[in-house]
């Protein structure tokens, strides 16, 4: 599976829209290859099996002024979800880091969303655990100190953040040097801090995305109709018939061989909207070690430390 970093907001179709392929963060290349067979050695008569990880899912945050969240039971576990109601014809899952969230429309029974639920529910608690790993994943890893020097990526290396007393807030990176400078005026706060550093990431991202799409497409021969980027936190892109691409701005932070893969990929999907041998194919004729590529992006997905929480 391919690790994205900590999103703000997640799509929750569990179904992939003919119109739009995903390329997802973590398991969907997974799914692609069968898994290993592995020999079952014999078991001690009456040995107890090895205790399990308890796995804890992300509840929602409950407003002041919102309705009480509600509870389902999921087989074994008592799930708390947030209901909300809307003038859309059908029920929606949103699962995020505040756990899932469900839209359905006005004239819906609470029967009715809690049958839509377990109907879902593979899917639901299959992404609720993931969202949990993650988030225990984070915690494990100690975050960037928003401090004069430090190390943030950029590109599979570190950059040095420089802070500087400013009448103004601004960005310069010196390349050579490998060093962001930010002017920090009076009463800056660190949120605010972290809010301009990352604004700079996403420029350079969108720039740079931008530059790989044009070289890849005219190797490929095809041609996006636009450019988005994306905070998703379980996929790094996607592209639909149109031609419309989305990136996960956070791949600014890894190595450009990394970057040109997940670019590659969406670019194929303008001929192949699908992932047969015929899609891999045309990954394979502009990006040939896309395999040791996906494996190098699931690896550094967790080595990363935690930059932006948001």
């Amino acid at each position: 599976m391919i690790q994205a970093a900590a999103p703000q907001q997640t799509e929750s179709s569990p179904k992939i829209n003919g119109d739009q392929l995903e390329l997802f963060a973590q398991d969907f290349f997974a799914a692609l290859e069968p898994a290993a067979k592995q020999s079952i050695a014999p078991q001690p008569l009456f040995k107890a099996p090895p205790a399990q990880p308890k796995v804890v899912f992300p509840t929602p945050v409950r407003a002041p002024d919102a309705p009480p969240l509600r509870r389902i039971q999921l087989g074994s576990h008592n799930l708390e979800f947030e209901l909300r109601r809307s003038s859309r014809r059908s029920i929606g899952f949103m699962i995020d880091d505040h756990g899932l969230r469900v839209t359905a429309p006005k004239r819906i029974t609470l029967a009715d969303v809690d049958n839509a639920i377990r109907a879902k529910q593979r899917w639901i608690l299959t992404k609720l655990r993931e969202r949990g790993e993650r988030r225990a994943l984070r915690q494990e890893r100690a975050p960037v100190v928003w401090v004069d020097g430090a190390q943030l990526p950029y590109l599979g290396a570190n950059i040095t953040l420089r802070l500087e007393e400013a009448p103004r807030s601004r960005c310069e990176f010196d390349a050579q040097a490998r060093v962001l400078t930010v002017g920090v005026v009076a009463g800056l706060a660190e949120w605010q801090l972290q809010e301009r550093v990352k604004i700079w990431f996403q420029a350079e991202a969108k720039r740079l995305f931008a530059e790989r799409l044009d070289l890849y497409g005219e190797k490929l021969g095809v041609r996006h109709a636009s450019l988005t980027l994306s905070s998703a936190g379980t996929r790094w892109g996607s592209c639909t018939v149109d031609g419309h691409i989305r990136l996960n701005w956070r791949l600014i932070h890894y190595a450009l061989p990394l970057v040109d893969y997940v670019v590659a990929h969406e670019l194929a999907h303008l001929i192949e909207m699908n992932h047969s041998a015929r899609f891999w194919a045309r990954v394979e004729s502009v990006y040939p070690d896309y395999d040791g590529a996906k494996t190098a992006l699931k690896q550094r997905s967790q080595e990363m430390p935690v930059v932006f929480t948001a």
